[in-house]
């Protein structure tokens, strides 16, 4: 059984979820934070009323002949009874906590490391089953018969504190929520606007005929310039592949139509032929062509292998000796009379980076010209390294090349004035695409004594 192939990831999705979840997370943050601001704000506010009410009874406290006398403004508790559901609690005792008027149970207050007169100390302590925020003011007071040290500590529930802690909290989770659905919808309207180019190009791709290459005009984004251009430059290459693949059929069949309309001739024409020699004419006749056809066919598909693997370049080290060596054994014939072949080569490998296929095959097509045309006369083959270059040179002697003819012989089905007939005229337009493709060179030149030389330069490569 074979498994379902798992759907691809939205972009619009991921892209939307993760900026989801970044404002889920500010959110989240900003609710601590407005819930810890909020709780500091309650404590400030109602401990600065606190505070405020201590040091109202602490002023009412009077030594009076070494008696504590308080006059209660309860005007200082009201201020703590602002909040209905709280309750306040109080105590005046003297420096040896000896009660002298409020609640004697009042927890006391932790230990500081400053003297007890210093500033209100404030903390919080349980006291009668629920949390309480205490202050402790502490007064020395004088008499002209006597002195003492007065403390007074005021406690108030936290109810209303926590109340309004909440109520700050709440308002700041209301705008919190407010805020963070109108950045998920500006999320939604940015992620949306960002992928329209993406929408805009894809449309204009669908409109398109299959053959409809052109390159694309979209005002993209910066960050999609990339991509854009890598698209053009690919049809761009798709394009070039299909004009030459239609070239290639065009001219293929073109080349392919004379040889088979002769040859069917010739056939219908030995068909009715009655005199042995007439027929056997015939059938020479028709051998010729089939001959000529095979070799057309032949390099018809080694050029169309060139054109492909051309245009992959899937280039590795190639030993150039050893290349040259499997050439001359592939195309050289191995009946008689097997030409002569005057070989001169380098010492070691002759490393160059390419197709090793393609250069065989370009390296075939120098060969078999110059074994056709040089008759019985040897055939002079050179490898040489020059200046980071490797130099190969294949010479026969055969008629040369006029000079009109030098450079439109690497034409495809392009033959020179003069030539023998039988060939293609794609041998050489095979060598000339094999070698523009490695980044070489390749030169034909007449010799003095007659012949032709063809010289290919192509770039070494370390290993």
């Amino acid at each position: 059984m074979v498994a379902e192939r798992q759907a691809p990831p939205s972009l619009r999705r991921t892209l939307t979820l993760y900026l989801g979840v970044l404002l889920a997370v500010f959110a989240v943050a900003l609710l601590f934070a407005a819930r810890d601001y909020g709780q500091r704000a309650a404590n400030r506010s109602y401990d600065h009323l606190l505070v405020s009410s201590a040091l109202s009874i602490a002023d009412s406290v009077a030594l009076v002949e070494g008696q504590w006398q308080v006059d209660l403004p309860y005007a200082a508790l009201d201020l703590l009874a602002m909040a209905p559901e709280d309750r306040v609690f109080y105590r005046v005792a003297d420096s040896r906590g000896k009660l002298i008027t409020g609640y004697g149970d009042l927890p006391a207050a932790p230990r500081s490391s400053g003297r007890p007169g210093d500033a209100p100390r404030l903390f919080d302590a349980p006291y009668s089953g629920e949390p309480v925020r205490f202050v402790v003011v502490a007064r020395n007071l004088a008499s002209p018969s006597a002195q003492g040290e007065v403390q007074v500590q005021v406690g108030q529930t936290r109810r209303a504190r926590e109340a309004l802690a909440q109520e700050m909290v709440n308002r700041a989770l209301l705008a919190i929520s407010v805020l963070s659905l109108l950045s998920l919808a500006l999320v939604g309207v940015g992620v949306h606007r960002a992928f329209r180019p993406l929408v805009r190009v894809e449309r204009e791709l669908s409109r398109r005929e299959p053959s409809d290459l052109r390159p694309l005009d979209a005002h993209v984004p910066r960050e999609m310039d990339q991509m854009v251009a890598a698209l053009n430059r690919f049809m761009g290459r798709l394009s070039s592949s299909n004009e030459t693949l239609r070239a290639f059929m065009a001219e293929a069949a073109h080349q392919m139509r004379t040889p088979l309309a002769a040859l069917r001739a010739q056939a219908q024409l030995a068909l009715d032929d009655e005199d042995p020699e007439d027929m056997r004419r015939s059938l020479l006749a028709i051998e010729r062509n089939a001959s000529h056809m095979s070799r057309l066919l032949n390099q018809l598909l080694s050029d169309a292998s060139v054109i492909h693997r051309s245009n992959l370049q899937r280039y590795a080290s190639v030993d150039l000796a050893e290349t040259v060596h499997q050439a001359l054994y592939e195309a050289l014939p191995q009946a008689e009379p097997i030409p002569r072949v005057q070989l001169a080569m380098t010492t070691g490998p002759v490393w160059v980076q390419g197709d090793a296929l393609l250069l065989r095959e370009a390296i075939k097509n120098l060969v078999d010209n110059a074994v056709k045309y040089s008759g019985a006369a040897p055939l002079q083959v050179a490898l040489t390294v020059d200046a980071g270059h490797a130099v190969l040179t294949i010479a026969d002697h055969g008629p040369g090349i006029a000079p009109g003819d030098a450079g439109r012989v690497f034409e495809r089905f392009a033959r020179g004035d003069g030539v023998a007939a039988g060939g293609a005229g794609l041998g050489l337009a095979i060598v000339k695409r094999v070698v523009d493709g490695h980044g070489g060179h390749i030169d034909l030149s007449n010799r003095r004594e007659g012949g032709l030389v063809a010289t290919i330069r192509l770039p070494r490569s370390l290993s």
